[in-house]
């Protein structure tokens, strides 16, 4: 083999260094302006663990908008937390938690259901609420799978290749399914992207019985005629539920008059009797659809959420907090935002005008 002279190889040796430096200076460039103004990191959301243990989860907003609905699906066919949990594990593994329209195979979804093996059409498979319903369907035809590894229980549902994978996403589901199902309070957060178009409360209230069924607004009237019913808090805080609102006012501060009306959509919490704040009865079920509302922030475009004397604002922090609401004493009863009290008896939805 003949050598190049080494006037050659010098000439070489540098072309390549240029190169690499460029592509360096490329990347930092992209890097500087991703994070520091010219250009902003897209939104996500963060679980933070009940338990005090520091866990957390941290995940896209499209990714909240399928467990949300996931969920949402499992609560209202009486599924437990812990059926939650397998399927958000599922979805995880077998999608990322996004709606694809691909798969091995004829495999689609979040699920990756297939329609030659009989989950349905392409386009119901494509619809996130059925084909968490039919999870949860197949699911609950196991018997005694709460008690099972949930590896084995989603193995019996999915039949797949690589049935050991699901358990990498245990701790995350967990964490999600206790927020998603009301059982850690204040818990999920959401930012939203800066200039998200305006709300609409009839979309929401679609969304809502689409997820959790009509009776998720029955004795607001809108879940009748899909317009009327609970559109907005008057004048004096008070919803047109005829409720005393005790968190209404605090959700549309700041609005004036009939600035709200059809921007604000009040979902009531039927509050047990004895239901003393521990996280069972009503006050579990406002906590599932307030954090519901904020992980279906992004594409409902809600702007503020209110429950038990605690409001979640996209605009604060990027949406990463929950914060007392100005009358949260009286709004929770035991000012700890978990308690039976005025606030307590609905969840307060805003839209972005």
């Amino acid at each position: 083999m003949s050598e190049q002279p080494s006037s050659s190889i010098g000439r070489g040796r540098l072309l390549r260094m240029g190169a690499a430096v460029a592509v360096l200076l490329a990347l930092a460039g992209y890097l500087a302006a991703h994070y520091t103004g010219g250009g902003k990191r897209a939104p996500r959301c963060v679980v933070v663990s009940a338990a005090g243990d520091g866990g957390t989860y941290e995940f896209g907003v499209d990714q909240a908008v399928n467990a949300a609905t996931i969920s949402a699906v499992g609560t209202a066919r009486g599924m437990p937390e812990r059926a939650v949990t397998i399927a958000l594990a599922t979805a995880l593994q077998e999608s990322g938690l996004r709606n694809i329209d691909y798969g091995d195979r004829d495999s689609l979804g979040l699920f990756q259901q297939r329609p030659s093996q009989g989950w349905g059409t392409k386009k119901q498979i494509m619809d996130p609420a059925y084909s968490a319903g039919e999870f949860y369907k197949h699911l609950a035809e196991i018997p005694g799978y709460t008690q099972l590894p949930l590896t084995d229980a989603a193995q019996r549902v999915q039949r797949s290749g690589f049935p050991q994978a699901y358990a990498k996403h245990e701790p995350d589901a967990a964490l999600l399914a206790a927020a998603l199902t009301g059982r850690a309070a204040a818990s999920l957060t959401c930012g939203v992207s800066e200039g998200s178009g305006s709300g609409d409360a009839g979309r929401v209230r679609e969304a809502l019985t689409r997820d959790f069924g009509r009776e998720v607004l029955a004795g607001t009237g809108a879940a009748d005629d899909g317009k009327s019913g609970n559109t907005a808090p008057d004048a004096g805080g008070t919803g047109s539920t005829g409720g005393s609102g005790g968190g209404g006012d605090s959700a549309v501060a700041g609005d004036a008059g009939g600035d709200a009306a059809g921007r604000t959509v009040s979902v009531p919490v039927a509050v047990a009797d004895g239901d003393g704040g521990d996280g069972d009865g009503g006050a579990r079920r406002g906590w599932e659809v307030a954090q519901w509302a904020v992980a279906q922030s992004s594409v409902l475009h809600i702007e503020r959420v209110v429950y038990a004397g605690q409001e979640w604002t996209a605009a604060s922090d990027l949406g990463r907090k929950w914060r007392r609401t100005k009358n949260a004493e009286s709004a929770s009863g035991t000012g700890t935002g978990t308690g039976k009290g005025a606030g307590s008896d609905e969840v307060l939805l805003v839209m972005f005008r």
